[in-house]
């Protein structure tokens, strides 16, 4: 018997278990996670990026999470020897119509409460990336890099020195609940538990309405992001991070280079729909996944919204050459020859019935289950901040 189950080992779910165990050690706390470590979907394969709380609505929970969540990454960093850089990024219009977007975007970082911004003309530009091409931008200088698996890895550890339990290749398939306990039951176990918190990422819509009898108002839509990297020889085309003026109209970033903390430049992402919910491939498809997010009339809604949008996206992901020259409208000198296939992640993104892709993050409480459905960038970034938020939810039910 357990107090609280946790559901994913992911950057999430042992932030969340790590602040229990710190604020309750008496508690029995125990993490089930499917695969055989921690971080292997969204946190493993995410780009590493800091990020600042540059984009996000002030006041909302992205923005105050991604604020405090930043400090507390970096003292743990700090703490445990975790290597991060806070090298930060720039901003480039590359347009005229772009600039009105560049400047709120500076207004709204200010309203966030972030400092040493620093608005900068086309040869301020060059002074940060003597390569980029742009006509305005600013400099975030709170936005760095690390390594995200490293960081999950330490939680795990620190939540295990404490008491805490962590189970592998635990897919859960079905949670039967009573008035006070739920029993978690897995492929191969079960497990009986006060509590359930889930933040199984990829899956958290189905886990979510384990814990229901009336369906979620929500599904995960899987979108893959394909990344480049860049070649050795030309990596010093990029000095740090340099991001676009994001299209409003997409709750996407749009590509971007992104020099590593373990070495070497990305670029990209693209953003397509992935045929499967662990859909790192171009061709990984579950034909019963699939369907589901085809047949939920949120996606009918978003697929008619952005339809030309979506093509684009995936036009770059088949044609290398048409990624080449996304990537050129920030740094003209980039070649096609320059680029060498790198990873891909899959973000689960969630979207409603009304075809809206939840920005905010969604924490869904049930008598006997805390639900986080949308946790999307920078969720890394605030993971102990989010982590915090949930841990305090479920303390106050003991």
């Amino acid at each position: 018997m357990y107090d609280i189950t946790v559901i994913g080992g992911g950057i999430v779910g042992l932030a969340t278990a790590l602040k229990i165990k710190e604020k309750s050690p008496h508690l029995k706390v125990l993490v089930i996670e499917k695969e055989h470590e921690v971080a292997v979907h969204q946190t493993g394969h995410n780009s590493g990026v800091i990020h600042s709380g540059l984009y996000y609505k002030p006041g909302s929970l992205k923005a105050t999470n991604c604020i405090k969540g930043y400090k507390m990454l970096l003292d743990f960093a700090e703490k445990e020897g975790i290597p991060y850089d806070l090298c930060g990024k720039i901003v480039v219009a590359t347009r005229p119509e772009q600039v009105p977007i560049l400047d709120g975007l500076y207004e709204r970082g200010a309203q966030n409460g972030l400092t040493g911004f620093k608005m900068l003309d086309a040869a301020g530009l060059r002074e940060y990336e003597p390569h980029v091409k742009g006509i305005k931008g600013f400099f975030v200088p709170q936005t760095g890099i690390i390594n995200y698996k490293v960081v999950c890895e330490k939680y795990a550890e620190n939540f295990q020195k404490l008491g805490g339990q962590i189970n592998f290749g635990q897919r859960v398939v079905e949670i039967r609940q009573n008035d006070h306990l739920s029993m978690v039951i897995t492929a191969q176990n079960f497990y009986e538990t006060k509590l359930v918190i889930n933040c199984a990422g990829l899956y958290s819509d189905k886990v979510a309405q384990f814990t229901q009898q009336t369906p979620i108002d929500l599904r995960i839509i899987p979108f893959r992001g394909e990344y480049f990297e860049i070649k050795p020889e030309k990596q010093y085309l990029v000095k740090n991070l340099i991001y676009p003026v994001p299209d409003p109209n997409f709750p996407f970033l749009g590509v971007h280079f992104t020099r590593m903390i373990g070495g070497g430049v990305e670029a990209g992402p693209n953003a397509v729909l992935a045929f499967r919910r662990e859909g790192y491939k171009k061709l990984d498809i579950h034909a019963r996944e699939l369907w589901k997010t085809l047949t939920w009339p949120g996606f009918q809604k978003v697929a008619a919204k952005y339809w030309q949008t979506g093509l684009g996206e995936m036009y770059r992901s088949f044609s290398k050459a048409a990624f080449t020259k996304a990537l050129q409208e920030l740094i003209p000198e980039i070649q096609e020859s320059d680029l060498i296939p790198g990873g891909a992640g899959v973000r689960a993104q969630a979207c409603d019935r009304n075809g809206g892709l939840l920005d905010d993050f969604s924490i869904i409480e049930r008598p006997n289950a805390i639900n986080v459905c949308n946790a999307p960038s920078p969720a890394a970034t605030s993971s102990l901040s989010i982590g915090l938020t949930v841990a305090e939810l479920a303390l106050k039910r003991f």
